[in-house]
């Protein structure tokens, strides 16, 4: 694949159903401050990315973000790692289910209230198997409908956006109704995890998993992330914009909290008599969905590969079908999973939003593999010595954002990949197994830190640390520990332990 490519792949996945909600939950939150949170959101992002570019360019491969931990880090920190992906894997249920939320507006025998009905579970699973057929065939075949989709997605938002300024621009509500921050600048803080804003942007990484599969890495990699970001962002800025300056004045009786819509962007354009662009919002919101679960369902299928590579995984695995490029066996554990998620436990739909968050903690080891591989050789991105611990205590922040309410979940299932890992080398001798404790450490240790704070914090904790100084303890936190992950790191890389180049070294047969 080429930059153009990889860089569909990752508008696509970055703009999936969060455009369609993202912007009247963040200006509930926070009002038209909203618009400073999608470029602080994108401008985390980036840096978050850079580490991302700079291992996908100097190490291509396949299902990285679980590889580069293990030749930095050693095996105890890949197993968390690789184990939280894993787990990761059913959160693209949720997004069949948002595809089938808005197909409910014509056929509503898919949900008994909020729950799929059997006949919506028959048609989310044909959904999911879809998807899977659609990656089955072929990278080449992957990327070309994938181009399309993101077309169509460049496009309805696009539309949106000019028609709604044309039709309903009032520029005087980012200044009305308590001025453009009625909530305090705080709250900007909050809508950045609670608005949906870092959940929207979230899926830049997609093209560095399919790195492996690039043309020249090198060149396109950097070029594919942040193009696909900053498109993004400019969508996004647009969208909250026309919102804002579209929204009715009887709506705003109560604020911008008292605003509610359940389809924003729709019954603003059925407000507005635009009736034609409500049929495209509603077709739109099932393309858009699809979109991401079906960049998310090809890049899992590169994680499950590299899990096998890691030994988290039975080798069989492994395999890497000879006529399409496809790991069609990790592709089908990853269909399975996501079936599996689509049953009808109760709130279930609460856990798999939870689960999502894992993959924050996959850009956190990044950046330690990142720092820690390019003292071992030269690297592609200038200045990554402070990008990548910026870029760690970012990615340690979005986590802490996302509420006590997620992390007392999302934590504890993280820190089960110990025994995991103990577990999967029970066989080891028992000083090779403490030594490699001793090595990934820092990890454990800076999950259950997290977890502390969290529940101490003011993002549903108990506010024993209150704003803005949770945040600021938080990111003291991360910076000492990022120091410790750089020192164990060093230290593994002395020892030779990740000198054999597939990493087998570490998982003897």
């Amino acid at each position: 694949m080429g930059c153009w490519g990889l860089g569909a792949i990752g508008f696509s996945d970055i703009v999936g159903s969060g455009w369609l909600f993202g912007a009247m939950y963040a200006a509930r939150i926070a009002g038209p401050l909203s618009l400073l949170c999608w470029l602080a959101a994108g401008a985390l992002a980036g840096l978050v990315a850079l580490v991302m570019v700079e291992l996908g360019a100097s190490r291509p491969e396949a299902g990285g973000t679980v590889r580069w931990p293990l030749y930095a880090n050693g095996p105890l920190v890949a197993g968390v790692i690789s184990w939280a992906v894993l787990l990761s894997v059913g959160a693209h249920a949720a997004e069949v289910t948002a595809i089938l939320r808005y197909v409910s507006h014509w056929l509503p025998w898919l949900y008994h209230g909020a729950r799929l009905s059997w006949a919506g579970l028959a048609l989310a699973a044909a959904v999911t198997v879809s998807l899977g057929a659609l990656n089955w065939f072929g990278v080449r075949l992957f990327a070309r409908v994938n181009l399309l989709v993101s077309v169509l997605k460049l496009a309805v938002p696009t539309i949106t956006v000019v028609l709604l300024l044309v039709s309903g621009f009032h520029p005087h509500r980012l200044t009305e109704h308590g001025g453009f921050a009625p909530y305090g600048w705080s709250a900007g803080l909050t809508a950045l995890s609670m608005g949906g804003v870092v959940y929207s942007v979230n899926g830049f990484q997609a093209p560095v998993e399919f790195s492996g599969e690039a043309r020249d890495p090198r060149r396109d990699m950097p070029r594919a992330v942040l193009t696909a970001i900053g498109l993004a962002v400019l969508l996004y800025v647009g969208l909250q914009l026309a919102y804002l300056c579209a929204v009715p004045e009887q709506a705003l009786a109560h604020g911008w909290h008292g605003v509610s819509f359940d389809s924003p962007f729709g019954q603003l354009a059925l407000l507005l008599n635009l009736h034609w662009l409500a049929l495209l919002l509603y077709a739109d919101a099932v393309v858009s969905p699809a979109g991401g679960a079906f960049v998310g369902v090809a890049a899992h299928a590169r994680r499950t590969y590299a899990l096998a590579k890691n030994r988290m995984l039975p080798h069989w695995f492994m395999q890497v079908h000879a006529g399409s490029g496809i790991p069609r066996r990790g592709l089908a554990l990853n269909l399975a999973v996501t079936l599996l998620f689509l049953l009808p436990f109760g709130g279930w739909q609460d856990v798999v939003s939870t689960i999502g968050n894992l993959f924050l903690l996959g850009y956190a080891t990044s950046a330690v593999a990142a720092y820690t591989l390019r003292v071992a050789g030269p690297g592609r991105v200038p200045g990554v010595r402070w990008i990548a611990p910026v870029s760690f205590v970012v990615a340690t922040l979005f986590v802490y954002w996302s509420s006590w309410h997620r992390l007392r979940v999302t934590l504890p299932l993280a820190l089960l990949g110990v025994p995991l890992f103990w577990w999967v080398r029970r066989h080891e001798p028992t000083a090779v197994l403490l030594r490699e404790v001793r090595k990934g450490a820092w990890l454990p240790a800076w999950l259950l830190g997290l977890l502390a704070c969290s529940a101490l914090g003011a993002f549903g904790g108990t506010a024993v640390l209150p704003q803005p100084y949770d945040s600021f303890a938080v990111a003291a936190f991360s910076l000492g520990v990022f120091g410790w992950a750089v020192r164990s790191g060093r230290r593994h890389l002395a020892e030779g332990a990740a000198t054999a180049p597939d990493g087998m070294a570490e998982f003897p047969r």
